[in-house]
């Protein structure tokens, strides 16, 4: 898709609202560390939200670092039932196996990881960063959004533990969690490397010819296979075929420690670029000189730009949603990537400005000084980078938000799926679109898609119908309800006598309810401002 935001950018303000805007399949890594449910308060860097879906205003006396059930918006939820029904079955798990509250973090992350799905190319990479407090809730709301196929690690991040950890009745807790997901074969993978220690070189590389330091491993296969022939007099299983193995020995890179004994290759050490980082990170826990910031959940610039190295190519796009004090977009700028951060808090422009341009943080009592303030503004923009208090506006309209409905006029529509359902009977009688059954109560009949939204439908009410239950379980989440009206036309109702009854004109429903959106929207009606 054709990117609808500028690079290096750093928007303020609630970043569902600049994911929103964002045109899909733009980013090619995202980085993020979001807040951690941890029920403290972190002074604005998390929150509450006053419309049950946004951030309360920054000057709010709670900004607690926490979610309440009773605030999630339903609305929210029923599109997150149509689209990510497994997204649904993982917070409602996590309301019985947990409580109400990381349920509810459950949907406020949900809806934000939706939107870094849409915003992701296909060749993309995401990196979570999370604690224990909602680690396994997060995991399983990931394979639910983005696939258990597409999960690579689970990576340990040791924290930096200072002074006497206090904790009695438990281990003591020393690392974080990063989920790694690659969107595709295709996905950038760049394999990191550690230096050999002193001891690993003089250990495992201890032998010596004219080409200098090398290790032996063994040529054959010890499971056995199908490469079972004979080598110069010695029979076995090899792991290369006998050409390969022919030209190995003819380059001098075979030995033997005795005439019978199977042959080993070489591997010279200059050949090796390191010992390959696994997924027990351990060695990018301390900060670099000058580095900290002060900011309560601050990670060292070391670990995000391996995050950055291993996850991008040189150019590629990098975004952190919860960008804090900048360290995601420091590491991309550092190694040549383009970046974009998203965060709220009412000081963030000037921290995070102050951290790019490496401004001293000792003069941070100027910052309410307005010709500091311009200043900062100034020079951010003569180093080419990009600041917005806006959301960018989408221009590929034809690719839908994700969870969001349909756009009619200047505003986004939406209604309670208990409104759509009065609507519908009021308009068209308690009947079913499928065979025309008609109940004794309209509340036996449940709302569905007339294009299953796996097909491209949309949860607006100009693609809902009433259904009676057999032909909701027989239309499932794959036909459309015209093909259902084909079938119960030729195998006849599902309640025996009563006739088939398709008077209600599909495409004249659509165009009622077309119409009704928009001027119910223009009248704010249902109009969905979160």
């Amino acid at each position: 898709m054709e990117q609808n935001f500028p690079n290096n950018a750093l928007f303020i303000g609630d970043n569902l609202d600049v994911l929103r805007g964002m045109n899909s399949k733009t980013v090619d890594l995202i980085a993020t560390d979001p807040p951690f449910n941890t029920k403290r308060n972190r002074a604005g860097t998390a929150g509450r939200y006053a419309d049950k879906w946004r951030w309360l205003d920054p000057n709010a006396d709670r900004l607690p670092d926490q979610w309440m059930w009773n605030e999630v918006h339903p609305v929210w939820l029923e599109q997150i039932g149509d689209q990510e029904p497994a997204l649904v079955q993982v917070i409602e798990a996590t309301r019985k196996t947990h409580d109400d509250g990381i349920a509810a973090f459950l949907c406020f992350m949900g809806v934000r990881l939706l939107e870094m799905k849409r915003v992701l190319k296909p060749t993309g990479n995401i990196f979570l960063h999370c604690d224990h407090n909602a680690n396994g809730y997060l995991r399983m709301a990931m394979d639910a959004i983005f696939g258990h196929k597409n999960f690579k690690n689970e990576i340990a991040w040791s924290r930096k533990v200072t002074g006497q950890n206090l904790a009695r009745k438990k281990f003591p807790q020393s690392h974080d969690t990063i989920y790694y997901y690659r969107m595709g074969t295709r996905s950038a993978h760049n394999i990191q490397y550690l230096p050999y220690s002193k001891n690993s070189t003089n250990n495992d590389y201890k032998y010596t010819d004219q080409r200098g330091r090398y290790a032996t491993f063994p040529c054959t296969n010890e499971s056995g296979g199908n490469r079972v022939y004979e080598f110069r007099g010695i029979s076995r299983a090899w792991r290369f075929t006998k050409e390969h193995m022919e030209e190995l020995y003819q380059n001098d890179m075979l030995t033997q420690a005795t005439p019978a004994s199977p042959f080993r290759y070489k591997k010279y050490f200059f050949e090796n670029e390191g010992v390959k980082v696994n997924d027990f990170w351990e060695d990018v826990t301390n900060f670099g000189e000058g580095e900290k910031t002060g900011a309560p959940d601050q990670k060292p610039l070391s670990a995000y730009d391996r995050i950055v190295r291993a996850g991008s190519n040189p150019g590629d796009l990098v975004l952190d949603p919860f960008c804090g004090c900048a360290t995601t977009m420091i590491a991309a700028r550092n190694l040549g990537r383009r970046f974009v951060g998203i965060d709220r808090r009412k000081n963030a422009p000037l921290h995070i400005i102050n951290r790019i341009l490496g401004t001293s943080y000792e003069i941070a009592e100027e910052q309410d000084n307005p010709k500091f303030v311009e200043f900062i503004h100034d020079q951010f923009t003569k180093m080419g980078y990009h600041y917005s208090e806006q959301a960018p506006a989408r221009t590929d309209f034809g690719d839908t938000a994700h969870p969001l409905p349909p756009v009619y006029g200047s505003r986004p529509a939406s209604m309670r799926r208990a409104d759509m359902v009065r609507v519908l009977v009021e308009r068209w009688g308690k009947r079913c679109w499928g065979c025309g059954f008609e109940p004794p109560r309209a509340d036996y009949l449940e709302l569905d898609h007339i294009t299953p939204y796996t097909r491209g439908g949309s949860n607006e009410l100009d693609n809902r119908a009433l259904l009676c239950p057999p032909c909701n379980r027989y239309k499932s989440n794959t036909l459309t309800l015209v093909k259902v009206r084909k079938d119960n036309e030729r195998a006849g109702s599902w309640y025996g006598t009563p006739p088939i009854d398709l008077s209600i004109d599909l495409r004249q429903a659509a165009n009622w309810a077309r119409n009704y959106m928009a001027i119910q929207a223009k009248q704010g009606e249902f109009a969905v401002t979160a």
